[in-house]
């Protein structure tokens, strides 16, 4: 637990404080106290139940890290929980890192399981300047959230350049591959778990920007409503990265679909011209005495000689009808009367 503290008439922020000083501290309404917990143990829970009086409910969905993004509001307080994007954001795996939260009076509190690369950059920022505490919690609140939404950017950009490469990968396609199809569906699963993670945040800013909660003022809603523009964002592009992949996926069984096609055309092309010579094999096959030509000395080699002229005749006729080597499929022409 990382205890940060901020006084009028304090140039710095102040720090090195014990869970000891947090009664002391909290009888102070003019400071601004930020308590992080990262990695909490089971004391830094009691410290929520016993200092704080937090109600259970929330202790325990705090310790729970499945819960998709809310916002509550009690008597005295807010609880809030919000998900960041993982440093070793991948495309292909999306996944986000879960955040409670605690707003009061004079104190924010942050309780994650995981490092959250947006509260390392906030603190940085106070240990240089206290500006965002000196406008109060909820501004300093404000600036932890739109630090978290600004880390979704490089992830976006990640998601367009996945998807570019995707579709160039599903037009050289030279054959079907279940390496492309199997990242197709994991983009597509990423993608829908942004937009459903990224909606639900969008709501809880939403509530925040437009006076909902007393403990926001009204001067700190305009900072909410910035944040909230950016989810939009988000949301919006999360939402054609959708029909994207959609459209990819359509792109790709169209391929393979077209693939196919040509691997049964040559097939049925093979048995087409295969079928008259098994024909005339059939025939000359037959085990009857009295058969025209079937016991000429030449017999052989002219049904050779007829199989393939056959072959090259139906050859030559697919070819002008264009099912073969890409000729044209022109019917004849009638002579103007």
């Amino acid at each position: 637990m990382e205890i940060l503290v901020y006084r009028k008439g304090v140039p710095k922020i102040q720090e090195h404080f014990t869970a000891a000083d947090l009664p002391e501290l909290l009888k102070d309404e003019s400071a601004v106290i930020w308590i992080d917990m990262e990695s909490p143990t089971v004391d830094d829970e009691q410290i929520l139940l016993d200092v704080f009086k937090f109600h259970p409910l929330t202790v325990e969905d705090c310790r729970e890290n499945r819960h998709y993004p809310k916002i509550e509001e009690f008597d005295g307080y807010i609880y809030f929980i919000v998900h960041g994007v993982t440093a070793d954001i991948s495309p292909d795996r999306f996944n986000t890192i879960e955040l409670d939260g605690f707003l009061g009076p004079n104190y924010v509190i942050t309780y994650h399981h995981a490092m959250f690369r947006s509260i390392n950059n906030v603190k940085q920022l106070l240990r240089t300047t206290p500006i965002a505490c000196q406008r109060g919690p909820a501004f300093l609140l404000h600036q932890i959230l739109d630090q978290i939404v600004d880390f979704y950017s490089p992830v976006l950009d990640d998601f367009d350049d996945r998807i570019d490469r995707l579709e160039q990968d599903i037009f050289a396609l030279k054959r079907p591959n279940s390496e492309i199809l199997t990242d197709i569906m994991a983009l597509k699963r990423s993608v829908l778990r942004l937009r459903r993670i990224s909606g639900k945040q969008m709501d809880i800013l939403h509530r925040m920007s437009r006076g909902e909660f007393v403990l926001i003022p009204n001067d700190m809603r305009p900072f909410y409503r910035d944040v909230y523009d950016h989810l939009i964002r988000v949301v919006d592009l999360s939402e054609s990265y959708r029909d994207l992949i959609s459209g990819s996926l359509d792109a790709y069984l169209s391929v393979v679909s077209n693939r196919m096609n040509e691997i049964m055309k040559v097939l049925t092309i093979f048995s087409a011209i295969m079928l008259p010579l098994t024909f005339i094999a059939g025939v000359y096959g037959m085990n009857f005495d009295n058969m025209p030509e079937l016991h000429s000395r030449y017999g052989y080699f002219a049904v050779i000689v007829v199989m393939l002229v056959v072959a090259v005749g139906m050859l030559m006729f697919f070819k002008r009808r264009g099912w073969i080597g890409g000729g044209s499929s022109r019917e004849e022409e009638t002579p103007e009367t």
